[in-house]
């Protein structure tokens, strides 16, 4: 999914303009509504600082950029039953696919790190001010289990935990064709091409990436894979199959089809089903399981009605 990216300059006829008034007048597909809702989730940078006020004046030669990630205005929020588990120390949630983890140019209010912003603000839910730590990170695509510490006392001890690969990060990947073998590892050194825009495998300068993967359902041109990945580097799973001639299926980037049994795919079917790790502070076993997007599981389940 691409962005769209407007630059503008300031000139004399818009100097002292609404920022979402001088917008409106210099993008010929933007109103003023839009504009608004662009500004309020955070993708008009003024002078290469984000700007969230519709009001805020517009000085000559201001340089605009707006960014458009091409996903719902309307920002994401959590509810209740995106929460599998939650203490006063962590929080375990359901991400849905395509909503960004953390923010981007395009966006900050509706990404999963300020969606827990605003949840935990309410006194009822945590009842002392919200201290949020990101220990991992799921692709906008990805769907699945993530854990936060929400305070001090859990973020030394979760990110030492992720650091030194004392959890256990299981998914489900639907893929096209199937590996050589029904289970396996994968070792190599990854690193991210420019050129390219992708994640590969390299001989030299990359960093180690080792995945496991077992296939769970042969389908017609498909599998239905369960991956450990033992090390957490961007993109590794998609590299990975992709590598192995079985990209994830909607994974456009690294060679999938946006098309499976006759139905649009707008992200890589990836799902982070499986998280287990010891409480950074109670000192527990936490173990949770949870099953795919509807999205994924209406894919899964057409193709296999479709491999009888």
């Amino acid at each position: 999914m691409k962005w769209k990216i407007y630059r503008l300059q300031v000139d004399a006829e818009h100097v002292g303009q609404r920022l979402d008034q001088c917008l409106a007048n210099s993008v010929t597909e933007m109103s003023r509504t839009k504009a608004k809702k662009i500004i309020d989730i955070g993708g008009v940078h003024i002078n290469g600082r984000r700007v969230r006020s519709s009001s805020a004046p517009v000085k000559f030669n201001d340089s605009i950029e707006v960014y458009i990630d091409q996903l719902p205005l309307e920002p994401y929020r959590i509810s209740e039953t995106d929460i599998l588990f939650q203490d006063k120390y962590i929080i375990v949630i359901n991400k849905p696919p395509m909503v960004d983890t953390q923010p981007t140019h395009a966006r900050f209010k509706g990404t999963v790190y300020e969606a827990l912003q605003w949840y935990l603000k309410d006194p009822f839910r945590l009842h002392v001010k919200p201290d949020i730590g990101m220990v991992q990170r799921l692709d906008r695509g990805t769907s699945g289990l993530m854990v936060f510490s929400i305070h001090p006392q859990a973020h030394k001890e979760m990110t030492r935990i992720f650091l030194e690969h004392e959890v256990h990060k299981g998914y489900l990947a639907l893929v096209h064709n199937s590996p050589e073998s029904d289970q396996g590892e994968i070792l190599s050194f990854l690193a991210r091409s420019r050129k390219e825009n992708r994640v590969k495998s390299v001989d030299k300068g990359g960093k180690e990436a080792i995945t496991r993967f077992e296939i769970i359902d042969e389908l017609v041109d498909y599998s239905l894979l369960k991956v450990e990945i033992l090390t957490g580097r961007s993109h590794q799973i998609r590299a990975h199959m992709a590598e192995q001639d079985c990209p994830l299926v909607g994974d456009v980037r690294y060679g999938g089809s946006s098309l499976a049994s006759g139905i649009e795919i707008s992200r890589p079917l990836l799902h982070a089903e499986k998280l287990s790790f010891r409480h950074p502070v109670l000192d527990q076993d936490l173990d949770f399981t949870l099953p795919p997007a509807a999205d994924m599981q209406n894919i899964i389940d057409s193709l296999r009605v479709s491999s009888r």
